[in-house]
């Protein structure tokens, strides 16, 4: 039996015994009603890419818009019980999901309110490695596998109060893990570890493989992405079919009416989006 099934086990038998709390196991490092470890500026992460404009441009309009974005996603999720677990896709490749998920994640981990623990769940394709230029490590699908402990596979960036777990070890099947119970038991445990935390994945798109929508079941709500001129109009119609009402919003990418209009200083951004 793996570790994080001891502890889920462990954790089972004390609700039922009416004692602890879920979520205190297995990582004694990060328990239930601790504050995340605070990481000296020194160590922080300080990733270089452009088109992480909540980081190198936090005035700019870019940025702006993720803060919109950010005080309209509070607004949804807020109240009893609290819908902190979120997942960010689009319909197909190459519409801007993991910029929007590591933005978005920054944007709210640099409020005063929420701790963020983003999670890159694109166990095909992964990239927020990549954007935050940390090695790939263990990370979700160890977890899955019962290969590695969640406090194991967590990363404290110093951005803001961003954690992250990456993809780790490739797997053959991603829709497996996704499909099974440990899935959804991590989510649960994530969910309650913090008590103001967000918990983003950012999963591959939806109409390719079938991640997705098997995560989509699970999490409280979806950011769903859509690039102007991309997608067509039955590539999102039925990615939307495929998550069945979850999604709490669209983010409409790369608009035209945005390129064309200079107010909109964050349009070179879009313009210049490297596909995943």
């Amino acid at each position: 039996m793996s570790r994080i099934e001891m502890a889920m086990e462990k954790a089972a038998r004390l609700r039922e015994e009416g004692g602890g709390q879920p979520g205190q196991e297995p990582p004694p490092a990060e328990s239930a009603g601790t504050a995340p470890p605070v990481v000296p500026p020194a160590q922080a992460l300080t990733p270089q890419n452009p088109f992480l404009v909540t980081i190198h441009e936090p005035h700019s309009q870019a940025a702006e818009e993720y803060r919109k974005l950010k005080s309209v996603l509070v607004k949804l999720t807020d109240g009893t019980p609290f819908k902190n677990a979120l997942m960010v896709t689009s319909a197909v490749p190459g519409e801007g999901k993991s910029l929007t998920a590591l933005n978005l994640a920054v944007s709210l981990a640099q409020g005063l309110d929420h701790t963020v623990l983003l999670v890159d769940a694109d166990l095909r394709r992964p990239s927020l490695h990549r954007y935050l230029e940390i090695k790939q490590g263990k990370g979700l699908a160890d977890i899955l596998k019962g290969e590695a402990a969640i406090a194991e596979t967590i990363v404290q960036t110093g951005i803001g109060k961003l954690a992250v777990i990456r993809s780790g070890t490739p797997v053959e099947n991603p829709v497996e893990l996704f499909s099974s119970q440990k899935m959804r038991a991590l989510v649960d445990e994530l969910k309650k570890r913090y008590p103001d935390r967000y918990l983003i994945f950012d999963t591959p798109p939806v109409l390719p493989f079938a991640e997705s929508r098997a995560l989509s079941s699970i999490v409280d709500g979806v950011v769903f992405v859509v690039m102007e001129r991309f997608a067509t109009q039955a590539q999102i119609k039925e990615a939307f079919d495929h998550l069945k009402g979850g999604v709490l919003g669209v983010v409409y990418n790369a608009a035209q009416s945005a390129l064309e209009d200079e107010s909109y200083g964050y349009s070179k951004y879009y313009q210049a989006q490297p596909q995943p």
